[in-house]
Parts: C-alpha cells; structure tokens; sequence
C-alpha cells in the first residue's frame, strides 16, 4: 500500500521560506518518479513540480521557477521541496505524490497515490 506523509508546512511571512518533506512508504521510491501538487481555497489541484527516480532531471511550474526547489533522498524514501520567496499566493495545501504528473496530468492523480497534505500559509 502506498503511504506518503507531508510535513514541514506552517505559517509564514512573505518573503520567508520553508522546506517540505514526504515520507514514503509501500513501494520502491528509488524506482519512481514523484510530483509535488497543490490546492488553495476554492480551487483545482495545481501542478507545481515533478523529479526524475535518480533526482537528474526536475521540473517547476512557471509560477514557481526559481523560488522552490525540489529534491530527493532515495536511502531515506524521503521527497523535499524548499520554498523560497514565498508570496501570498503560495498559500496552499501541498501534496506529493507517486508518478510523473504534469500541468497537462495532475488531474489524472489517483487519490492512493497523494498524501494527505501540508498547510503553507503565507502571510503578514
């Protein structure tokens, strides 16, 4: 059974930062892909950014590009995205999940295969 924990989010100001991590759990995370997404208030699941199974190949939302970073420690099936710069409108649940989804997939998730979730506020 696939499990994924996000922890990591909080309150923060703008301007400030945060790092998420994703525990996994259930399946071989060094032989998977994974995708980090996320839904604010009254919104669809956005897609913010995917990592290759060896960490070699990442990519971001333009919304996100340059700000956020996303890493892998595969001895530790553990996925991480720092946040950086946040602004208000990164205020969101932030999800990881199992697969290499995109802005065109992320709605093809399957729930088993997504956390639960991390609260990001950003505000002042």
């Amino acid at each position: 059974e696939v499990q994924l924990v996000e922890s990591g989010g909080g309150l923060v100001q703008p301007g400030g930062s945060l790092r998420l991590s994703c525990a996994a759990s259930g399946f071989p995370f060094r032989e998977n892909p994974m995708t980090w997404v996320r839904q604010a208030p009254g919104k669809g699941l956005e897609w913010v950014s995917l990592i290759s199974t060896a960490g070699t190949t990442t990519e971001y939302a333009d919304s996100v590009k340059g700000r956020f970073t996303i890493s892998r420690d595969n001895a530790k099936n553990t996925l991480y995205l720092q946040l950086n710069s946040l602004k208000t409108e990164d205020s969101a649940i932030y999800y990881c999940a199992k697969g290499w989804y995109t802005e065109y997939s992320v709605r093809n998730i399957p729930t088993n295969y997504r956390g639960q979730g991390t609260q990001v506020t950003v505000s002042s």
